[in-house]
């Protein structure tokens, strides 16, 4: 058996010239990678805790529509990681990260100014990577907790409570 994990790759963002706001994870799990979709794995809260709070519904069955649904709010779906190695889908596995060129989003997407990252993993790998990013006073980051099944520690209304400071809701 090699001791080398395997490669894994990110997906790409999913974005619009009319977003404020960013979520960030940090690497897809086995499962979002076999789909091509952000959290994918059923057991995972995002999409629940997204439609709830931007729109108060049950979230939508087709990936496209939930794709949409955030678009809609100005939101924005990225991973701080671009790959890293990793067995399995825990963030405890990631090794060998390569992040991801934020520099280079923000140039394109201009009106982007408040990043929210999902877990201590996504918000650790980019504070590490983005270090000049983090001293701009025109951005807002929100280090935020994870909506894995694995971070049995919040609950979802909790979850909702934390998350619903950092995004752009409708007031």
């Amino acid at each position: 058996m090699s001791n080398e994990s395997p490669l894994c790759l990110g997906l790409e963002p999913s974005i619009d010239e009319n977003c404020t706001h960013i979520i960030l994870g940090s690497m897809p799990g086995v499962v979002s990678l076999r789909e091509q979709q952000y959290y994918a794995h059923p057991q995972n809260r995002f999409w629940r805790l997204m439609a709830h709070l931007l729109e108060g519904t049950p979230p939508p069955d087709e990936y496209a529509a939930r794709l949409s649904m955030l678009l809609r709010h100005r939101i924005a779906l990225w991973d701080s990681i671009d790959s890293c190695e990793r067995e399995g889908s825990l963030d405890s596995a990631i090794r060998n990260v390569r992040a991801n060129d934020f520099s280079d989003l923000l140039e394109r997407y201009p009106r982007l100014h408040t990043f929210c990252l999902n877990g201590g993993k996504s918000a650790a790998i980019f504070r590490r990577a983005n270090r000049e990013l983090m001293a701009r006073r025109d951005l807002t980051f929100h280090a935020l907790p994870s909506t894995s099944a694995a971070n049995a520690r919040w609950n979802f209304t909790k979850l909702a409570e934390a998350w619903k400071k950092a995004l752009p809701l409708e007031k």
